[in-house]
Formats: C-alpha cells, structure tokens, sequence
C-alpha cells in the first residue's frame, strides 16, 4: 500500500499585481513542493480586509491571484486551490483559538507593531495571527512554506496547538515552517535594505509578475547597484548586487557560485542586460497564461468550487473534534 504523501498549506493575500518578490518566496516553491506533498494553496481574501479594501477591486484581486497561481504552475490536479473565505471553517476555528490566545502574544507580532503604526490599531490586524493559525492547523499539515517574516506566526501557530492540546487532550499537529535557504526575501531594486514591497512609493521597487517586457528592462536598467565593479555575493558590503544576483538564480536555477564565476570580469551593464533578459524569458509565458486564464474565469472558478469543497471536506473533519472536546452542544442534522 503506498504511503501517504505529507500535508503542505500556504497562501497569498488577495492583494493584486504580486511581484517577483512573492513568485520567488512564496509560489515557486508552492509549485516545486506539489509533487512532494499532498499541497493546499489558498488566497487569503480574508487576511486582505484588515486593511480597508474597495470591493469590487478585491474580487478582482482574488482571482487574479488564483490566475496566477496556474499561470506560475500550480496544478489543480495536484493542488488543492482554493479562496479562504470559501472554507468557514477557518473562521470558525480562529474565533475559538482567539479565547486561548492571550492579548500579550499578539502585542509583540512584528507586523502589527508595524502595521498599526500606520494604519491604526485595529481589531482584525490585531486578530489575524489566530486567524492564520486556524488556516494552518485545520488542516494538519506537515510543512508550511513561508518567507522568513511569517515564522514569528509559525511559532504562535505551534503553541496555540500545544495549548489547545494539553487542555482539551491531542488535537492538533504541531507543524514545521518550511523557509528557503535562498529567495526568502527579495529586496526592493530602489532600495535593498527594505524587502521589496507592492506598496513601496515608487513603482521601481519591484518588478510585477504581470509587468511587460518594456517595464521589466527598463525597471533593471535603473535598479541601484552598489560602488566598486566587483559582481559577487556578498550581502554585508555589496546588498544590492546580492540581491540583484539571488533574484538572477532563483529565476535561472543557477548557484549563486556559477554566476559569480560567469560574471567575473564583466560590468554592471552587462551583468543587468542578462538579467533583465532571463526576467522577460520567464514572466512572459506566465503573463501569456495569466491572459488565457482571465478570459475564461468560469472554468477557474470550477476549480475553486472543487478546491473549497475538498478543503471544507478536510477541515470540517478536524472542526467535528474540536467542537466536541471543547463542548459545543452538537447540531442535530
């Protein structure tokens, strides 16, 4: 009898024109670890409303984000996808994990901290960790994919499982974080010492998935670079030829030490036109698919209708213990 393949969950905020940034740190791994894991990605619409969001521009960020999801190589034969908001289970459960969770956990969450400051301290930023436990533990994965600044939520998800746990008996698996050694946090072509950011003051900051060909050279052409000539990785005292060289190997798969070796000797101008070529070289057939999948959206909310059905199917499963060990007086069907 084969083994069963281990649990993988993660997901994307609905929050429209994701850059390289998240294809390299988030769904190019998603599409590597398919074939590894029994894998559910989810678009966390949910997640997108602690800041205030314009309706209509939200659905529409939704399922561009699912448009992409397939166009960057997700396989709905492979992947669960689905929209988090399609799955009540998942507030269901983060409303019971908010009365374990006490109020000083969520006080030192770097993002609200970072957050609050700008956008006001509100309830659902101040929430939200729970809710992404709950997005976790529903499904008791083995592994979670996530980029280096949503460990702090992997820990938090670990101890509310080990205090639900120990005071309603075992329930939930305790999973690991699963973080790239390389690509886990691409920085801003302006600005290398800040993570590169949709929501940067300048459009420069990034390169869209979706962005042309024409944007792409041009956004490369005036990335900062760092003084000397020396093309090499070193974070510490050349930060912007670093990252500019991650994003090259993660795009190209090759080692950070083959490119050191192929550009030794070489300029700037030169290291930067091949960059920009290999950019245009992959985004281009994802731009070509994300275009054929948004003229035909009705086949792909198929594919979310299926996905929310195998997801509510998994969760509701877990939430049926959960209601019973914490007494939830059982509905009667």
């Amino acid at each position: 009898m084969a083994k069963e393949k281990e649990i993988a969950i993660s997901g994307i905020q609905a929050s429209g024109n994701l850059h390289i940034g998240n294809y390299i740190g988030a769904i190019k791994q998603f599409v590597e670890l398919q074939d590894q894991y029994d894998m559910y990605a989810f678009v966390a619409d949910l997640h997108a409303i602690t800041v205030p969001q314009e309706p209509d521009k939200l659905r529409k960020n939704t399922l561009d984000a699912v448009y992409l999801y397939l166009a960057c190589g997700l396989d709905s034969a492979k992947t669960t996808i689905f929209v988090q908001s399609h799955v009540p289970t998942h507030t269901e459960l983060g409303w019971i994990l908010n009365t374990l969770t006490p109020m000083g956990e969520l006080e030192r969450m770097t993002q609200f901290k970072e957050k609050s400051n700008k956008e006001g301290s509100l309830a659902g930023l101040f929430n939200y960790p729970t809710l992404m436990a709950a997005d976790i533990l529903l499904y008791g994965p083995d592994v979670v994919p996530v980029g280096e600044d949503q460990i702090q939520h992997i820990e938090l998800t670990r101890t509310l499982a080990r205090k639900f746990n120990s005071r309603f008996g075992e329930t939930f698996k305790e999973p690991k974080d699963l973080v790239q050694k390389e690509g886990a946090r691409i920085m801003g072509l302006d600005d290398p010492a800040k993570k590169m950011s949709k929501s940067a003051a300048s459009k420069n900051n990034y390169i869209g998935i979706l962005d042309s060909e024409d944007e792409i050279r041009q956004k490369i052409k005036i990335a900062v670079t760092d003084s000397g000539k020396e093309i090499k990785y070193d974070p510490a005292t050349k930060p912007a030829v670093s990252n500019l060289l991650v994003i090259m190997s993660q795009m190209s798969n090759e080692p950070l030490k083959d490119l050191e070796e192929k550009f030794a000797g070489k300029n700037y101008g030169e290291f930067k036109n091949m960059l920009a070529d290999i950019l245009v070289q992959k985004l281009s057939p994802i731009r070509k698919k994300y275009n054929e999948l948004a003229n035909e959206p009705e086949s792909v909310l198929k594919i979310l209708q299926k996905g929310a059905k195998k997801a509510l199917g998994k969760s509701e499963a877990t939430m049926k213990i959960v209601r019973q060990k914490i007494g939830l007086l059982m509905n009667i069907d």
